[in-house]
């Protein structure tokens, strides 16, 4: 009487870590280094307009996001990326990115590609939403390693011909989670080209764009326009839960050219559920603001300068471009976590969690991935006992 799509699934990320360390006493003050959660704070002037704005809770909210919502919106790409969306028919406010990573493949995704399944490549390790919104509209997820060897980015252009001609669908993370890798305007220009020559969509997830430590990263929607391509082809997602520490607005969008967003609206009408009117106000004001994501910037560059001065005698070591992860190798990930947590109290994610085994093996199992979100001497503190653990 239950579907056998979803049956063979591991148990999620944080679950499977509790299993692991919970049945064991901590070595010592305990640090969460965990989750991708960030606690800089966020603006203090957000309380003012949420104070001000709480009458809209008793409104239905509009589906698709306030008119100043979308026009925030893409006066922010337009600044960020100098590309010109239409705010009425190419971007749609989402109720946190997930859920618009997931509604791409129900709203965009076809029940077959070139006679056969369809195919949704998806780097490995992933954001594990990539992988059940291909299973639920029943297409093969394929697992491309992102590794060391690639960069840390999915080789899509290495695959075969037999496979792309089913694919539908790409996912690509950049700035990478966990790995930090920005993909450069070649590797767009590659990928988006591909794409036109198969005949398939870029889901590009760019939820940590503003996190970076040199120059900002070049964005999918900016190199599309640039090559010319169809305006259905990239399909971007952005969030205000990292550009500036705000994970519980649950505010996002997506953008992409006018069809591909209004059969995402379409489905949202009958399945979504729209972000509440005064928190849209609330974003409305946020994406309009740099000054804070300036700050927050600046915050994550210290703790790239102290990651690498702690780390710096550790020849494995490869400090992040972007985000706020560090993708640290060990021998094996769970073991290590373990003995982090065993013996200083610190909580590290295994890098097989975040991948999924292939025939060529897990290539997130001789990680492990460590969220630089703490405040920095706590951050600093957890970081050496880290170090200390692990490789010394």
């Amino acid at each position: 009487m239950f579907p056998e799509r979803f049956s063979n699934l591991p148990a999620y990320a944080f679950p499977r870590l509790r299993a692991l360390l919970d049945p064991h006493p901590a070595g010592g003050p305990v640090r969460h280094m965990t989750i991708g959660e960030p606690k800089h704070p966020f603006p203090a002037w957000i309380s003012d307009i949420l104070s001000r704005e709480m009458s809209g809770f008793g409104q239905y909210p509009p589906n698709e996001g306030t008119p100043e919502l979308r026009a925030a919106i893409t006066g922010w790409l337009n600044r960020r990326y100098g590309v010109t969306l239409d705010p009425d028919t190419q971007v749609m406010a989402l109720n946190g990115t997930r859920e618009g990573l997931y509604n791409a493949c129900m709203a965009l995704v076809p029940e077959a590609k070139n006679g056969a399944k369809p195919a949704i490549l998806m780097p490995n390790p992933f954001y594990q939403v990539y992988m059940i919104g291909a299973i639920s509209v029943q297409a093969e997820p394929v697992f491309v390693p992102a590794t060391r060897e690639t960069g840390y980015l999915p080789d899509y252009m290495s695959l075969p011909a037999e496979l792309l001609n089913r694919v539908a669908a790409a996912y690509i993370c950049s700035p990478a989670n966990p790995q930090g890798a920005v993909a450069s305007r070649a590797y767009w220009t590659d990928l988006i080209g591909l794409a036109e020559t198969y005949d398939f969509q870029v889901f590009a997830d760019e939820c940590y764009s503003e996190i970076y430590r040199g120059e900002p990263p070049v964005g999918a929607l900016d190199v599309a326009a640039e090559m010319g391509a169809h305006p259905d082809r990239v399909v971007v997602f952005h969030s205000l839960s990292k550009r500036s520490n705000l994970p519980g607005l649950r505010s996002g969008f997506v953008a992409g050219g006018a069809e591909s967003i209004q059969r995402i609206r379409q489905l949202r009408a009958y399945s979504g559920a729209p972000l509440p009117l005064p928190l849209q106000r609330v974003a409305e004001a946020v994406w309009t603001d740099e000054a804070h994501v300036q700050e927050n910037r600046a915050l994550y560059r210290e703790k790239y300068a102290v990651a690498d001065e702690i780390f710096a005698g550790i020849n494995s070591y490869q400090g992040p471009e972007a985000g706020f992860f560090l993708w640290l190798p060990v021998e094996d990930g769970e073991e290590a976590a373990l003995k982090a947590w065993t013996e200083t109290g610190v909580r590290v994610l295994p890098g097989a969690y975040l991948s999924r085994d292939t025939a060529q093996g897990n290539p997130g199992k001789g990680y492990i991935r460590v969220a630089m979100v703490a405040p920095l001497d706590e951050m600093r503190e957890g970081l050496i006992a880290l170090r200390d653990c692990i490789y010394r």
